[in-house]
């Protein structure tokens, strides 16, 4: 047996020590976090008391922000603000329980967008479609939903838009994704494969690929990204095209990564619920709105909108399905409904609508999630 030096010893006593101190510090923070959590309890009785909102999302953010400014590191702020969204959600949770409805199964992009909003804490509901969403959030089952709304390249989700017009739901939050699809697969390499499975957007996001390196491979359409993984994973001949995170929870090995047909491919996914949040500063108002079948009816809706000097984000149009060319249109603009000027112009145009429903103001994100 190796002898150890002098030098030796005296580094491994002073690894002891520092291993010492971490576990002194990790049991100061353990009890904190329980002084908290009794403090979070004591918060829930008053809010209960004088009916209050349990979950604020904007002072959540306010005290991420504020600690990221306090923060002098080594310990990085994307980390910090990951932890403390545990500690938040984790709180919460003792104050009432708050479920998640989201597009599943688990591992799907829209789950990845559900636990970078609310974190890994919430009781997580994964739903077979997106109507099963709404449907969970209506009924009281969810506190919350989450669904995709548009992709930077792809356009809008129309079946997401077509639930708006069936639930009486409003626009919480938004959030912003950043998509990266892998092929994934039991096998090494992609000349072994001998069928492919995908949800269709994510197909159309790889079109390019798939047409240059996998022509004549049959592909098929899931109900999901995370449906399709789980498929793969039961045939060593078949792929899937998913995340990273589907890609280890079903132990695949990623035979080609990034394989999207833009690199800077990004998802909006919203937060759906029975109530739409205060005003931030930095918000979006969605709505919903139906115009008279003649001549220049939808230049004099959006005409107030100029007037007031409003920005409208995007608008895009879907049939009614009640009658032939007969359309419903949803419009983003910046600002909050309690603004003067949004509301102005949202009254002006709900007067020459044939139908006007408010889906929600929200924060306005600029901040890409990975």
């Amino acid at each position: 047996m190796t002898k150890l030096r002098k030098d030796d010893i005296e580094q491994v006593d002073n690894l002891k020590e520092l291993r010492s101190r971490i576990d002194g510090i990790d049991e100061q923070v353990l009890n904190l976090l329980n002084e908290r959590a009794k403090i979070a309890i004591d918060i829930a009785k008053v809010k209960k008391e004088h009916n209050l909102d349990f979950y604020n999302p904007k002072r959540e953010k306010e005290v991420i922000e504020t600690l990221q400014k306090m923060n002098k590191g080594p310990f990085p702020n994307c980390a910090l603000k990951v932890i403390f969204k545990e500690i938040f959600c984790a709180s919460l949770s003792l104050e009432q329980p708050r479920t998640v409805a989201y597009l599943g199964p688990q591992a799907t992009y829209t789950h990845q967008a559900a636990l970078r909003y609310f974190s890994s804490s919430c009781k997580f509901l994964p739903t077979k479609s997106i109507r099963e969403v709404f449907e969970k959030v209506d009924s009281d089952v969810a506190s919350f939903g989450v669904v995709p709304i548009e992709n930077s390249n792809e356009g809008a989700v129309n079946y997401t838009l077509d639930m708006f017009v069936d639930f009486n739901l409003k626009v919480y939050a938004e959030i912003l994704l950043s998509i990266c699809h892998n092929l994934l697969s039991k096998a090494r390499d992609k000349s072994e494969i001998k069928k492919i499975y995908s949800h269709p957007q994510a197909l159309a996001q790889c079109r390019d690929w798939l047409e240059r390196n996998m022509l004549g491979v049959p592909i098929y359409d899931s109900a999901s990204t995370a449906q399709a993984a789980s498929m793969a994973a039961e045939a060593e001949d078949a792929a899937a095209i998913g995340s990273e995170l589907a890609g280890k929870m079903y132990d695949l090995n990623f035979v080609e990564r990034n394989i999207e047909n833009i690199k800077d491919n990004v998802t909006r996914f919203l937060i759906i619920s029975k109530e739409s949040q205060g005003k931030s500063g930095h918000d979006k108002t969605l709505i919903m709105f139906t115009v008279k079948d003649e001549p220049g009816a939808l230049y004099e809706i959006l005409t107030p909108f100029k007037k007031q000097k409003i920005n409208m984000t995007k608008i895009e149009s879907r049939p009614t399905k009640k009658k032939a060319w007969d359309y419903v249109f949803f419009s983003d603009v910046e600002g909050h409904v309690d603004d003067k000027k949004v509301k102005k112009a949202l009254d002006a145009v709900k007067k020459r609508s044939l139908l006007f429903i408010f889906l929600g103001s929200y924060p306005q994100v600029d901040q890409i999630e990975k």
